[in-house]
């Protein structure tokens, strides 16, 4: 064996853990912020979950989905915030292979099973609106279960594959990653071997996760355009097109931050770029999507006050037997 051949070997077993860079001024600041923000997440998504499990008005498709995209979202979060405020408190930035290995799993599993299930819920937008009369026989419990479990069956093989794939690449150029959490572009452009065919495989699953269920949503969303425009009543437009709202600006968001980290080339610039929108999509969003989904839902709020009037009910009930 040669003298660069060694020194490869070396290199190559030297890399047992990456540090992640993140933004590490104003610490204490920063975990402040991301724990009220983690709070408010699990919280949010998680008063959706019981509240459209226990008010029977709200055992219909649309919530049914609205539940399965909240329970996502904590799961998503939780992937990538409780270790971030876990450097920031400790000061040790490094996360071993297996760890950033399992991390990055799991953010393109529950991110590509979230990308499906939008455009599932755009279908279901579609069905409700243009097909009314044959929507709950078509959107029946099992065809609902089997689109969620479709959802989460196509990412997970193709995760799996891609995540053998990057993870078979020798890291010896540096073990410090510029981001919050291990993820692709940046975990890519520590290797040192030829990346072209992983970037390729990168961009092709971009394209299944991202570029098809968007066109479907497009198209769900095109008839739904077209059904709205041809009612009569202004009234009717306004409150038909109210029931997709929330959906449609959840999706433009998500969407929109995914495809500029994932789709975009690469540059020097665009590394701050994605540590910023990557903030979007694990982060904002979760965050937003209980505020998004109930403040013009009346019937989630209406459903909430119901559940507050229960709970004082039995409280009452209870004070009195005792």
């Amino acid at each position: 064996m040669d003298l660069g051949q060694a020194n490869y070997k070396q290199n190559h077993s030297t890399v047992q853990e990456f540090i992640l860079l993140g933004y590490q001024e104003y610490p204490v600041l920063l975990f402040t912020v991301f724990l009220a923000t983690y709070t408010a997440i699990l919280l949010g998504n998680g008063l959706i979950v019981v509240v459209t499990t226990l008010d029977p008005a709200l055992h219909t498709p649309m919530y049914f989905f609205l539940r399965s995209l909240s329970g996502l979202e904590m799961c998503y979060t939780s992937v990538t915030l409780p270790k971030m405020m876990a450097n920031l408190v400790s000061g040790d930035n490094s996360i071993s292979l297996p760890a950033c290995a399992s991390q990055l799993f799991f953010m393109l599993f529950l991110g590509g099973t979230e990308c499906f299930l939008l455009a599932v819920m755009a279908y279901d937008r579609y069905l409700a609106i243009c097909l009314p009369l044959h929507y709950m026989t078509i959107m029946s419990h099992r065809v609902r279960m089997g689109m969620v479990a479709g959802s989460f069956a196509i990412s997970f093989p193709m995760q799996l594959v891609q995540i053998g794939i990057i993870f078979s690449l020798p890291f010896c150029r540096s073990n410090e990653i510029d981001h919050f959490f291990c993820d692709i572009p940046p975990l890519l452009s520590l290797a040192c071997a030829d990346i072209r065919s992983n970037e390729m495989a990168l961009y092709f699953e971009s394209t299944t996760f991202v570029i098809i269920p968007f066109l479907l949503i497009l198209a769900s969303y095109l008839q739904i355009a077209k059904t709205i425009l041809r009612m009569p009543s202004a009234t009717g437009r306004q409150k038909t097109f109210s029931t997709c709202s929330s959906h449609l600006t959840v999706v433009i968001l998500f969407y929109g931050s995914a495809a500029i980290v994932y789709l975009r080339p690469k540059t020097p610039e665009s590394v701050k770029v994605s540590k910023l929108l990557s903030l979007l999509y694990t982060i904002i969003i979760p965050f937003c999507n209980p505020l998004i989904y109930t403040l013009r839902n009346q019937e989630v709020k209406t459903a909430f006050r119901r559940l507050l009037g229960r709970k004082r009910t039995l409280e009452v009930g209870t004070r009195i037997m005792s």
